[in-house]
């Protein structure tokens, strides 16, 4: 679909939100720098509490009722519009916390005074996430000075606690379920294509982590007198970590992958379509072969089979030259990215069976979290949300059945039982969670267009 063929019958009511927001595309950007100037590093506790505030007074100047709503950790600032009786409503999510910016000297402009350079803005929280979810806002005001009403009705959900994990969006949904009747989310998040091109994403895989601590004499001891005799805890978590995934990269940990729910035939023809190299892979990040199995698909690796990673293997001397000793503890730390269906609390309960029938004195430490979701390629309003993309982005999207990565997407879809799709609008070197983080202001107004077309497909039921 080329531009011409996407504006020619542009409703007057959309193309006038577009014309107003070309004209304050410099005051956005403007707000935008302001906005990036406040910390809110929610792992050091840095400015949270300033943020939502700010964020609550943003929101009502729009013309949103807003209230920021306590949680166990950081407030919820909760916003919405509701008086479109007829149509839809969406929530529109994103998260107002940071991550740390150390370290601070790799930084080419300080990271909370915003910089302009190269037509983009470099500030920490540019693309991860202020500066998508305030072109959600922005769209939304825009809407409604050009026609004082939305199209349909919208609730607006900021989190303070994504970039660790989001600890209690799920039990803040549950005790809210009231305030978030919704027949669709959309996440303004993460980075566009390598490509430069639009996508949209309707699920993303699950994760759990854990340690797995093995101990073997009191203290470290001689290799030499009483090696062969004290039992190597590094040894034992080496054998024990074979007997969890064979050389040709099965995990092989009884029933893990018994509830897998296999990619749909729509599932599979939209990864089939999806532009990727790896060739392109192995020589901008220097290795030679793709993990095992070798035949696997690239697309396929990252949205429709889990992972068993080795984070790090922790035992012993590790200094220049040698130190001969058996060491006295050793430790690993690992994760699994589940897919569709996989629940990570019966996939922790295997893991650590197979631990107990493999070494039984090995410790089994659980941590963090998070279970798979996905959404229908046909789901509600999918074809709605693919037209407000390509209008908005003026490219026509990319389709990924599934993301690789982990978002606390399940809140949406199994909590609320409301479709989900994830459009990114930040650029796909946008550095994220590293020093120089960026969005290009392209990017960031075809965001803003990007939200207010998605408003007016919205109330076009598919």
């Amino acid at each position: 679909m080329t531009t011409a063929s996407r504006n020619e019958h542009l409703d007057p009511g959309l193309a006038k939100v577009l014309t107003y927001i070309e004209a304050h595309k410099d005051e956005f950007l403007e707000r935008l720098i302001e906005y990036l100037c406040h910390p809110s590093i929610s792992p050091q506790n840095v400015g949270m509490d300033d943020v939502a505030e700010l964020l609550l007074k943003m929101l009502r100047r729009v013309g949103l009722e807003a209230r920021a709503i306590p949680t166990k950790g950081y407030p919820v600032v909760l916003a919405s519009w509701n008086h479109a009786p007829n149509a839809p409503t969406v929530l529109l999510y994103g998260h107002y916390d940071t991550m740390s910016a150390e370290p601070l000297d790799a930084w080419a402009s300080p990271p909370f005074e915003p910089a302009i350079r190269n037509r983009r803005v470099y500030a920490r929280g540019a693309g991860d996430n202020k500066g998508q979810h305030f072109a959600q806002i922005l769209a939304v005001e825009s809407y409604l000075k050009v026609h004082g009403r939305l199209p349909c009705n919208v609730t607006i959900l900021l989190e303070g606690e994504e970039e660790i994990g989001s600890p209690n969006l799920a039990d803040f949904a549950s005790a809210h379920r009231d305030l978030l009747k919704v027949d669709l989310v959309v996440t303004a998040d993460g980075p566009q294509h390598e490509s430069g091109r639009p996508i949209i994403t309707y699920g993303v895989r699950g994760v759990v982590s854990f340690e797995l601590r093995a101990r073997g004499a009191n203290r470290d001891v001689h290799s030499g007198n009483l090696g062969g005799v004290v039992p190597n805890p590094v040894w034992t978590l080496v054998h024990l970590l074979a007997s969890m995934k064979d050389k040709a990269g099965n995990i092989t940990i009884p029933g893990f992958h018994d509830d897998i729910v296999c990619p749909t035939e729509l599932d599979l023809a939209a990864a089939a379509l999806l532009p990727s190299d790896a060739n392109e892979l192995r020589r901008s990040l220097g290795f030679r072969t793709l993990d095992a199995p070798v035949d696997r698909p690239l697309t396929d690796r990252l949205m429709f089979h889990p992972t068993l990673s080795i984070n790090g293997l922790h035992g012993g001397y590790s200094g220049p030259g040698m130190l001969t000793i058996v060491p006295g503890e050793a430790f690993v730390k690992c994760d699994s990215r589940l897919v569709h269906n996989q629940d990570p609390g019966d996939i922790l309960n295997k893991i650590e069976a197979h631990v107990k029938r493999h070494a039984p004195d090995v410790e089994f430490v659980r941590l963090e979290s998070t279970p798979p979701s996905k959404t229908p390629l046909d789901a509600p309003f999918s074809r709605n949300v693919q037209w407000a993309v390509s209008i908005g982005q003026e490219e026509d999207p990319l389709i990924f059945p599934a993301l690789g990565a982990t978002l606390p997407d399940h809140v949406f879809t199994k909590l609320l039982g409301s479709p989900s799709f994830v459009i990114p609008y930040a650029n796909a070197d946008e550095a994220n969670h590293a020093p120089n983080e960026n969005i290009s202001v392209d990017c960031f107004i075809k965001g803003i267009r990007t939200g207010a077309a998605l408003l007016y497909a919205l109330s076009r039921r598919s």
